[in-house]
């Protein structure tokens, strides 16, 4: 199996946007806690720094709500912008 490819942010001035929106997104104020709220808020035993344990399917829970929430959000702020043109 190949190895996927992290996503690397391209523009490095987007990372405080960024990081704003998934704490957003998340509910909480520091986008460090995000993961943590959102696997609290779905019942995943997410901890830091021990994390060996957790399934796939509980890992990606968390990943596809930020993710997934990330890309809703977005699409809202874009269609706003073009409505406003």
């Amino acid at each position: 199996m190949a190895k996927r490819k992290r996503n690397k942010i391209l523009i490095a001035d987007a990372r405080k946007g960024l990081d704003d929106l998934k704490a957003k997104v998340a509910g909480t104020d520091n986008p460090e806690e995000a993961k943590f709220e959102v696997a609290k808020e779905m019942g995943v035993p997410f901890k830091k720094n021990d994390n060996g344990l957790l399934t796939a399917k509980e890992n990606g829970k968390i990943g596809g709500r930020l993710g997934g929430g990330m890309v809703k959000e977005l699409v809202k702020m874009a269609q706003e912008s073009l409505t406003k043109k």
